[in-house]
């Protein structure tokens, strides 16, 4: 029983990470200022919907409530976010620091779903352990885009407004 209840306390917290990201993933798209940016983010936010309903579909399956479990490392990581986003005017670097941001996240969901899919794996849950891996792969998928983004030219512009062309 346990070992159910470390699967169920894993997904709730994913529930929970995935209700405050699309929340985030709203406010993040409307401060961003590179086209890439404002298109991959409210493109992802539905993506994020998408996934919160896979994670009902599972609960609904094993008799939990979705609802339950906070992420304090998401907490974290949002309020730190929100403080360098605070002291950044609008542009590039911010932009650059936007991706930065939901990246960090993207791979705290990686590592979240990765678990809760070895663990339903373990319980004999293939369905749960299918459906989980589907969100795993949208998560690095995002990741990717992320970097693509960034490495594509909003982290050049961002240096470029900061003076500093190269780094050393």
């Amino acid at each position: 029983m346990e070992f159910e209840t470390t699967m169920q306390t894993e997904i709730q917290k994913l529930y929970c990470i995935e209700q405050q990201t699309v929340d985030a993933l709203g406010t993040l798209a409307s401060q961003a200022q590179s086209g890439s940016s404002r298109d991959a983010l409210p493109q992802h936010r539905q993506e994020t919907q998408t996934q919160a309903g896979r994670l009902e579909q599972i609960c609904s399956k094993m008799g939990w409530n979705p609802s339950g479990e906070t992420s304090t490392v998401l907490q974290a990581m949002q309020s730190e976010a929100t403080q360098l986003l605070q002291n950044l005017s609008e542009g590039p670097v911010k932009d650059a620091a936007i991706i930065g941001a939901v990246q960090k996240v993207e791979h705290l969901e990686i590592a979240c779903y990765g678990t809760a899919r070895t663990l339903a794996l373990q319980m004999g849950d293939q369905e749960a352990a299918d459906l989980l891996q589907q969100t795993l792969d949208e998560e690095k998928r995002a990741d990717a885009l992320l970097t693509q983004i960034a490495e594509s030219g909003v982290n050049q512009q961002a240096t470029s407004q900061s003076g500093q062309a190269t780094l050393r």
